[in-house]
Order: C-alpha cells, then sequence, then structure tokens
C-alpha cells in the first residue's frame, strides 16, 4: 500500500532517485522541504534551475564551473606545470581538501572499462592530450581510483604520454583497490600523493 499519494509521494520518488538517497532518507527530507517556508523552498527550486542552467565545465581542465575557468586554473599561485588527472570533480575535491597539492587538475569524467562499454573516447582525454600540446607540462600525476577501470585508465594514459618526454607518476598505494578517493581521509590521500611511482 502506497502511504503517500499525489505531489507528496512524487516528492518522495524524485527525492529516493538521486544517488545514496534511500528512500527513508528521501522520505525525511521530503518531510522538511514541505515544512519549509515559500520563500526558502523558491530559493531552493531556484538554485538548482540556476546551476544546471549555468555549471559547465572548464575549458581547461573539465572542472564544473561556472565561469570560463575553474578558480584552480584561473589561480596564478598553482604551479601549471603539474597536472594531476582524476576520474571525477569529487575526486578533485578530495585532494584539494588536503591543502598541500599546488598543480592543477585534469577531470577526466569517468574511467576506461570495455566490459561497460566506456572507451578513450567517452571519457575526457582528448582535452588532456590537447592540454599537453599546448601547455609547458613537466608532470602528469595519474589519481585515478584503484579499480579495475581506474588502473586500466592509467595505463593507457601512461602509454600515450610517455613517448612525448613527459614525467608520469601514479599516485601511490596508500588508496584501498575498490576504494572511490572522494571517501578517503585526507591523510591517506596525502600519502598516496607524496609516494607517488613512475609509470
Amino acid at each position: 500500500m502506497n502511504l503517500y499519494s499525489g505531489h507528496f509521494g512524487k516528492l518522495i520518488d524524485e527525492l529516493a532517485a538521486l544517488p545514496g538517497i534511500g528512500r527513508k532518507s528521501a522520505q525525511r527530507l521530503a518531510f522538511y522541504i514541505i515544512s519549509m517556508s515559500d520563500a526558502r523552498v523558491a530559493k531552493l527550486a531556484g538554485t538548482l534551475t540556476d546551476a544546471k542552467a549555468n555549471v559547465h565545465y572548464c575549458r581547461v581542465c573539465q572542472n564544473l564551473t561556472d565561469a570560463e575557468l575553474c578558480p584552480i586554473c584561473a589561480a596564478a599561485d598553482r604551479d601549471h606545470g603539474t597536472i594531476m588527472v582524476v576520474e571525477t570533480p569529487q575526486d578533485l575535491a578530495a585532494y584539494e581538501k588536503t591543502g598541500r597539492y599546488g598543480g592543477v587538475y585534469h577531470v577526466l569524467h569517468g574511467a576506461i572499462s570495455p566490459m561497460l562499454g566506456v572507451g578513450p573516447n567517452d571519457i575526457r582525454l582528448k582535452e588532456l592530450l590537447e592540454r599537453l600540446r599546448s601547455d609547458d607540462v613537466r608532470e602528469v600525476i595519474i589519481a585515478t581510483n584503484s579499480s579495475l577501470e581506474g588502473e586500466t585508465t592509467a595505463m593507457y594514459i601512461g602509454k600515450l604520454i610517455k613517448p612525448a618526454g613527459i614525467r608520469v607518476t601514479r599516485i601511490a598505494s596508500g588508496v584501498p583497490v575498490g576504494g572511490d578517493l572522494e571517501n578517503i581521509d585526507e591523510v591517506t590521500l596525502l600519502r598516496a600523493l607524496e609516494g607517488r611511482t613512475e609509470l
């Protein structure tokens, strides 16, 4: 039996469809939203609409931004000769939390996975290669996840970049196999970064 019908039931269904939100959490959020003032709900709805309309990929690193360049690419005090390659914007945010990496990033928005039909052309690899041709890059740090897909992607990128004479390193194994970077604490991420190895 469906306890809630109509608009409230639809609200719960939409919230439950979000990643990481179960039915109970969706119900709790729905009750909270319904109890909010009309002005607060309108502000939340407007923020969602504005973000969807205005957030896009950074022209350089493919991170999410609402400007031409993300704040990291636009920062003059970052080392633009060192690029860390990550799978998702969440992985970038995890490394930024350490406060110890001073280079820039490149976000692939995925990883190579032949089993899922995801090839090199399905991730933002072409944009990385264009950057390497035009920028004065000394090192590429590959910080993909320690999953089969992440390792496959790291090896593929390493083979593409090495002939260009650019130093290619891989983050150390402080990151557990199968672990997602966004869920790992800053100390572990920092150790993995400092212990990176040549590919």
